[in-house]
């Protein structure tokens, strides 16, 4: 078992805080990740559980016991950098064997260890050559690696892919994944890429100065996220955000009169929804369609079309000044200059914020 608890962690630097009061209680073999901006203290808090930082008020348990006091190299964790910090006067062989070398592990153990992470990670032609005479792909891998043979409780991923060009990202994304379902421990993963979160995690804690946003499966954070900064952090391309005014108030539903013209119904529970308040109506770019007779719930002006091929991308400008953006399936004839009829989705799709606090109306049961 490697199960991880963070009970209210806090971290300062003199008297700056850069961690509010983390929770959070992860279990046994799942793959979790750390989401959010520039800053947010994603890297941080991985420090933290790794050791590398000082927990300043809360407690750090792996196996429900607190390691705050423990250092980082008993802690049974593994940790994979950004940068690849690879030995460039040694061997891939030496890279990997070097640490369990210092430790004092058995040769043989540790010719068994490096031939079957070798083997798991496709490296076993590398061994002979130098870090230096390797695509970044393959010193990833040799990092990864490093880590592997170690036989940690838990991995820890500080941005491993960022110094890779973008097809190399997706290879290694499903390459990580792969060793994660054939080893089954507990991994951490940071990363600012919501794809590379959306397709990697079991869960997703998305962070924003420090504090816990919402923590909880992709989809759920897609479909249903807690309030604006989810909504609009979790999806490419971001969710669009329209004002607007409650114009009244349902059972089970709430109708918002939009700045641009039209109203829109949203299901959802109306507890706290006040007729008048300003609020922030949310529909996804995929979840918008183009009308026959070019009437609708909103009417767009397009400013930019992207053609990808298998799908297009509109972008436009609503009466009230407001852009939003729109994805449609295969090839599409409008072009920039159109002026276009817009449904905003199915009920089902919709989304709404309040204004100030940014938090989402709770979706129905």
């Amino acid at each position: 078992m490697a199960t991880l608890s963070l009970k209210a962690v806090t971290k300062a630097f003199g008297p700056t805080k850069v961690i509010h009061g983390i929770d959070l209680d992860i279990a046994h073999g799942e793959f979790i990740v750390f989401v959010g901006p520039s800053g947010c203290g994603k890297s941080t808090l991985l420090r933290m559980i790794a050791g590398l930082e000082d927990v300043s008020t809360g407690d750090v348990e792996i196996d429900g016991a607190v390691v705050n006091a423990i250092p980082a190299a008993e802690r049974g964790l593994a940790m994979v950098f950004q940068s690849y910090a690879l030995y460039p006067h040694m061997s891939v062989k030496q890279n990997l064997s070097f640490g369990l070398e210092n430790l004092g592990t058995p040769k043989a153990e540790i010719a068994r260890r490096v031939d079957e992470a070798a083997r798991m990670l496709r490296i076993e032609p590398l061994l002979a050559r130098k870090p230096g005479q390797l695509s970044g792909g393959q010193r990833q891998r040799v990092a990864i690696g490093r880590a592997v043979v170690r036989e940690p409780k838990i991995f820890l991923f500080d941005e491993p892919l960022s110094n890779l060009d973008a097809e190399l990202r997706v290879q290694m994304r499903i390459e990580i994944g792969n060793l994660h379902q054939r080893l089954g421990n507990t991994m951490i993963y940071v990363t600012h890429d919501q794809v590379e979160a959306m397709t990697m995690a079991d869960r997703i804690a998305v962070l924003r100065d420090g504090r816990l946003e919402q923590f909880g499966k992709p989809l759920d954070l897609y479909n249903r996220p807690a309030n604006l900064f989810v909504a609009g952090f979790i999806g490419s391309p971001r969710m669009n955000f329209l004002s607007g005014k409650i114009a009244g108030v349902g059972a089970n539903s709430v109708d918002v009169a939009l700045d641009g013209g039209g109203t829109v119904s949203i299901p959802c529970a109306p507890e706290g929804a006040q007729p008048g308040e300003a609020v922030k109506f949310g529909i996804r770019p995929e979840h918008i369609g183009l009308t026959v007779n070019g009437a609708g719930d909103a009417a767009l002006a397009v400013t930019l079309t992207e053609q990808l091929g298998g799908e297009s991308y509109l972008h436009g400008a609503l009466p009230s000044g407001e852009t939003l953006s729109m994805r449609l399936a295969g090839q599409t004839r409008v072009a920039r200059g159109d002026s276009i009829g817009l449904t905003l989705g199915e009920p089902g799709f919709r989304h709404l914020f309040h204004t100030d606090s940014g938090l989402a109306f709770a979706p129905l049961a």
